[in-house]
Formats: C-alpha cells, sequence, structure tokens
C-alpha cells in the first residue's frame, strides 16, 4: 500500500525534538532510529564517539540515546564531554547484568538507561519521559519558586540553587529534589520514589541510591555527613529541613 507523506506541521506547533543514536550496531541503530522516528522525533545517527561529538556539534541533540560499550572511546566519555559542551539529557543503553556499568552511566549523569536486549518500544517511551521533562513548564500558569534550608527551586525555570548559586543538576536530579522540598519531613521508600520522580511501576532501585548520592554531592555542605537528604535505615530517605522553616512558599 502507498504511503501517505506526513500530515503538515503548523507553524504554532514546535520543532521536532531531535535525538541523537549513538550506536556501534547498525542493525540496533537502524532500528531504534526507525522507532524515533516514526514517534515524530527528528533522528541522527553517530557510529562512535569522534562521529557522535561530530553530529552534536553540527546539530545539538535535545536528547542523545547513547550506548555504554563503543570502540574506541566508550559511552561514558561521550557523555562526559556532551556534557563539557552544555546540557543534554542521555539515555544510555547498556548490557544486562553490567550493574557496574549501569551505575558508572549514572554517575557520569545519564538520566536514564535501557538494558540490552530492549524492547524498542519502552525505549521510545522512556525518551519521551525524559524529553518531557526536561522541558520548560507551560501552561497559564506555571509553578512559582520555592525552596527551604538555602534550596530553591524553580519549576518553570527549570532552574534550581543553593544559597543563590545556580546548581547544575540533572533532569532527574533536579525532579528529586523539587520533590523532596514539596514534602519536607516524610520518609519515602526507594519504590515511592522511583514511582512518584521517575513515573516507573518497576525498574533497577540502584538508580534511586545513585541519583541521591549524586544530589547529596551538590545540595550538601558534607556530602559525607547530610544534614538535609537523610538515610531513614529500613524505609528510604528524608528531606530535614534545619533551623528556620521554608524560605519561600510554592506559589
Amino acid at each position: 500500500m502507498e504511503q501517505q507523506p506526513p500530515a503538515a506541521r503548523s507553524a504554532s506547533q514546535p520543532p521536532p525534538d531531535r535525538v541523537l543514536v549513538v550506536d556501534d550496531d547498525p542493525t540496533v541503530a537502524e532500528v531504534v532510529s526507525g522507532y524515533l522516528a516514526r514517534a515524530g522525533h527528528t533522528v541522527d545517527r553517530a557510529g562512535d564517539g569522534p562521529e557522535a561529538l561530530a553530529r552534536a556539534a553540527d546539530h545539538w541533540p535535545d536528547l542523545v540515546v547513547l550506548d555504554l560499550m563503543l570502540p574506541g572511546m566508550d559511552g561514558l566519555e561521550v557523555c562526559r564531554r556532551l556534557r563539557e559542551r552544555g546540557p543534554v539529557p542521555v539515555v544510555m543503553l547498556t548490557a544486562r547484568g553490567d550493574e557496574d556499568d549501569r551505575i558508572l552511566g549514572l554517575e557520569v549523569g545519564a538520566d536514564d538507561y535501557v538494558t540490552k536486549p530492549f524492547s524498542p518500544r519502552e525505549l521510545v517511551l522512556r525518551v519521551e519521559s525524559v524529553l518531557r521533562r526536561s522541558r520548560p513548564a507551560s501552561g497559564p500558569r506555571p509553578a512559582g519558586p520555592f525552596g527551604a534550608a538555602g534550596l530553591t527551586v524553580d519549576p518553570a525555570a527549570r532552574r534550581a540553587a543553593k544559597d543563590g548559586a545556580e546548581l547544575a543538576l540533572t533532569i532527574r536530579e533536579f525532579d528529586l529534589l523539587a520533590f523532596f522540598l514539596r514534602h519536607p519531613g516524610r520518609a519515602f521508600g526507594r519504590e515511592e520514589l522511583m514511582r512518584d520522580v521517575w513515573g516507573w511501576d518497576f525498574g533497577d532501585l540502584s538508580t534511586v541510591t545513585v541519583h541521591v548520592r549524586r544530589l547529596r554531592g551538590k545540595v550538601e555542605d558534607d556530602p559525607a555527613r547530610p544534614r538535609l537528604i537523610q538515610t531513614v535505615w529500613g524505609v528510604g530517605y528524608r528531606f530535614d529541613t534545619p533551623g528556620p522553616g521554608p524560605l519561600a512558599q510554592e506559589s
């Protein structure tokens, strides 16, 4: 059956998100790119790290799907170099069972990961989830800045600060901090945080552990002795507000 041309995009519609797929396996890259393109994304492809950096320099992506195991320059180094150039969401592809590699990917700032072999549909859902969270809040009444304990977040601008100095947070770190600030004094299990912050009903709970550790490194005066994000043994984590109450209320 003859394919119909895609419907014309109206002038009021935003341009499609540009996704850079980086994988040295041509079959995987082709399948992933095809699913993302059918979901409405503009897709660029690269087979190795240097090509990925070159393509990103030519057309900065809205998100990168990045294989961890690349020849020569691995995915971790590609992620680091991309982040040196500017903020960009990253969904990492890792081999099943390589927990240390997944944790390393999160440690260098990957916003999500999918283990091989994976469902292309699941990958598209993960990509779109990260893209949604990376966009500034829209609507007639975006939430105003709020905060506590010297920390402030601005959901509309997707910015966070500590004592007035802007924090360099990944998408998930920002979401996690905002969630904690909205619920001070309440303990949450890792399963709850994965559901309420990540929007997943299943997944590797080490994702939560790594993001809490990374967030502590950015918001605590002494991450080894945290005062704000407390571990509640047998439960999960709790955000405490030592000293005065909230600095500002969400409007």
